[in-house]
């Protein structure tokens, strides 16, 4: 999720394990426990794409980071706070809890997260979108509210619990609810389209839960759908070739195969201007209202010192001003 969902979230924490003892004090450090897990994004910079793109919700969203540095963390916050009340295991218990939550709203956006790493397993329950306002907003406003009131105050506990109830009820209930619903609805437009598929998937698009995209696999070539709960209309697919082929030489390389590992098998090849092209299907396209829209995460592969390596492509992003009306636009149904 997005930082400043993890920071709520993280404060929200940190005041159900310490707020009596150490007021907003136990908000801060649980804060900045809940946004300490994503520093992996600054150290994926000193190596190249592939490698930061595999470490990318790792080691630092898996318990075997929590059980390490709760402890130092905790440490550390003991030796500068002078709390009588409070000591290093109360502080290690409170970021222990603050380093563990943040992967666990991690695992429900489409990217995941590898919370029993060492293992190669990646929890990705792709049922709320990384930036969602109607999480974050409320949960915000009831843990403002919390704050305000001295720790001894009976409705600080109570509003910061009221915060963290109703956003649970939208991330546990209500959105798998409308992805189990929009899910159906794909099934029943491939089924009366007679489409033969392998697998499908299906993701919120940005900013909101009302409008699903889905990636249906078929032997050929993948199909890209999107269904808002109002829309009237049937739903139409975008057909999108594999291409497998023009890896060529490449088809067995290594660094090819960890890219394909990455993005699970939904992944498509393309070339332009004799350029090839690796296309991670799982994010959608910039703009969800144009096929020809590229898609957000897409690499140039090219060849330097006989190794295949992959570089991000630079996105020309349009003004936020034209892609936010068309996609409300799309959300209020087709």
């Amino acid at each position: 999720m997005d930082s400043l969902s993890q920071i709520v979230l993280g404060a929200a924490v940190g005041e159900v394990v310490l707020g009596k003892k150490a007021g907003n004090k136990a908000m801060l450090y649980g804060a900045i426990a809940g946004t300490i897990p994503d520093l992996d994004t600054f150290v994926g910079n000193f190596f190249d794409t592939i490698t930061a793109i595999e470490m990318h919700r790792g080691f630092s969203h898996s318990i075997v980071f929590c059980l390490i540095f709760a402890p130092i963390f905790g440490w550390i916050i003991s030796k500068i706070e002078s709390n009588k009340e409070v000591g290093w295991k109360n502080w290690s218990w409170l970021m222990f809890w603050g380093l563990f939550t943040h992967p666990l709203l991690d695992a429900h956006t489409t990217w995941g997260t590898q919370l029993f790493w060492p293992f190669d397993i990646r929890l990705a329950y792709k049922n709320i979108f990384v930036i969602d306002p109607l999480y974050t907003i409320p949960f915000l406003v009831f843990l403002i509210m919390a704050m305000r009131r001295k720790r001894t105050d009976p409705k600080r506990k109570k509003y910061n619990r009221l915060g963290i109830i109703v956003s649970c009820i939208y991330l546990l209930i209500i959105t798998p609810s409308l992805k189990f619903y929009t899910y159906q609805k794909f099934e029943k437009a491939l089924e009366d389209q007679q489409v033969d598929y392998q697998r499908m998937d299906t993701r919120p698009t940005p900013l909101n839960a009302i409008l699903w995209s889905a990636n249906i696999e078929t032997e050929d070539e993948f199909l890209i759908g999107d269904f808002s709960v109002f829309d009237t209309k049937p739903i139409e697919f975008q057909h999108v070739p594999k291409n497998y082929d023009l890896a060529g030489a490449w088809s067995n390389n290594e660094n090819l195969h960890r890219l394909i590992q990455i993005s699970k098998g939904w992944y498509t090849l393309s070339e332009e201007k004799g350029e090839l092209y690796f296309n991670d299907l799982r994010f959608g396209k910039m703009d969800i209202t144009n096929p020809d829209a590229p898609f957000v995460f897409s690499y140039k592969l090219s060849e330097e010192h006989g190794e295949l390596v992959a570089t991000e492509t630079e996105k020309e992003v349009e003004d936020a001003k034209e892609l936010l009306p068309r996609l409300w636009n799309r959300i209020l149904g087709n």
